[in-house]
């Protein structure tokens, strides 16, 4: 079974930056796109960055486009965001998965971003 496991997350003022990665379990990550998704109280997780498979090609939402940057490295199963010029807009709970449709199980229990004076 698939298990991603994500990480980074944490406090930060209004500018900083923070670096968020997703531990993957399993034999299919560098088979796959995969993404970051956001999530607030109350509303519909996002998808914010998409990298495919090789890493060759990546999006990102309006946005985040600019400040956010999505990269892997498959040989560790890991995908990272970097995420700079940080808002109080981004605070949100981030979340990894397959991208652009997620998977359902393979949901993990994401990191906490709070960015606030």
């Amino acid at each position: 079974q698939v298990q991603l496991v994500e990480s980074g997350g944490g406090l930060v003022q209004p500018g900083g930056s923070l670096r968020l990665s997703c531990a993957a379990s399993g034999s299919i990550f560098s088979r796959n796109a995969m993404g970051w998704y956001r999530q607030v109280p109350g509303k519909q997780r996002e998808l914010v960055a998409t990298i495919t498979s090789s890493g060759g090609n990546t999006y990102y939402a309006g946005s985040v486009k600019g400040r956010f940057t999505i990269s892997r490295d498959n040989a560790k199963n890991t995908v990272y965001l970097e995420m700079n010029s940080l808002k109080p807009e981004d605070t949100a709970v981030y979340y990894c998965n397959r991208a652009p449709m997620a998977v359902a199980g393979y949901w993990g229990q994401g990191t906490q971003v709070t960015v606030s004076s």
